[in-house]
């Protein structure tokens, strides 16, 4: 081997080094720019899809019309009925006992069709409160569910919360004789109100959101807008039957509007529900509470 051989080798090395080190510079910006189109593509599935349901399917269109059982939710006249039950005389008791506010992101108000409500459950009267508090294009047809062993076991209490609510029953203790019904009245164009926390708040903090009702939603494939009720256990703490005296304040915030992911797991899309309901009640909580009750949360 000449001199020139040598010299030369160390410099094929550092060649050859540098060609490995660019072969693996563009593999690895390769799998980076398909990542990065792929959640592009993502993004604009998402948007393209909560555009399509804020559309055409959100006028009524495109959904299955109710039969039989299911055609009284989207009854006229029962929905004339909750008109009044809800908007004027719920709404004067509630307006004696509270200060009632409310907020609603302008993306809401462009829904016609079915939607799954999500929000924090405070107390007794959140459901009524959320349904007087929706606009009523959006609220019209709104059911929530209540427990069929409790609510539907008497005809006085039936047709109460039917009128008033639009409740569907729903089963506990394991029977399964209304399983369904929830995404039946979805696929018939109802939304759909769900308290994802199980149960009321036992000391006013947030407990975790079961995945429910981001199931359902992408099942359905409709929307889901998030609600933060703020004030709510301030005002009615678990255990009382009417509110604290005062007419404390009590805010409802409606915001924007959520589609779940492509093949987004119904775990990971209902804590993005969940982090947008908490955003919306952290948000507003100091203006509405003060921060001296925010204190006493975490201290809890």
């Amino acid at each position: 081997m000449t001199d020139e051989d040598s010299e030369k080798e160390p410099e094929e090395q550092e060649s050859s080094r540098r060609a490995e080190a660019a072969a693996r510079f563009s593999e690895a910006s390769s799998r980076a720019a398909d990542a990065t189109a792929k959640a592009a593509d993502d993004l604009k599935d998402r948007s393209r899809r909560l555009l399509a349901s804020l559309s055409a399917r959100s006028r009524g269109e495109g959904w299955e019309k109710p039969t039989g059982e299911l055609a009284k939710y989207r009854s006229g006249w029962r929905a004339g009925m909750r008109f009044v039950l809800q908007r004027v005389l719920f709404r004067a008791v509630v307006n004696s006992a509270v200060s009632p506010q409310v907020q609603v992101h302008r993306r809401v108000k462009s829904i016609r069709g079915p939607f799954v409500l999500v929000a924090n459950h405070t107390s007794h009267v959140d459901a009524p409160l959320l349904a007087m508090s929706l606009p009523w294009t959006q609220g019209r047809f709104l059911s929530t569910g209540v427990a069929a062993d409790y609510w539907f076991d008497h005809w006085h209490r039936r047709i109460f919360v039917r009128l008033m609510m639009n409740a569907f029953p729903i089963d506990r203790g394991g029977s399964r004789k209304h399983a369904g019904t929830s995404k039946r009245l979805l696929r018939s164009g109802v939304p759909i109100l769900v308290f994802p926390e199980g149960g009321r708040q036992q000391t006013g903090t947030m407990a975790e959101f079961k995945a429910g009702a981001a199931a359902l939603a992408l099942g359905v494939g409709v929307p889901v807008v998030p609600a933060a009720i703020i004030g709510g256990y301030e005002a009615m703490p678990k255990g009382r039957s009417w509110p604290v005296p005062g007419r404390p304040p009590v805010r409802v915030v409606f915001g924007e509007p959520l589609l779940g992911g492509v093949d987004e797991p119904a775990s990971d899309f209902i804590t993005r529900i969940r982090d947008s309901v908490k955003d919306l009640y952290d948000e507003h909580h100091d203006e509405v509470l003060g921060s001296a009750v925010r204190g006493e949360e975490e201290d809890a």
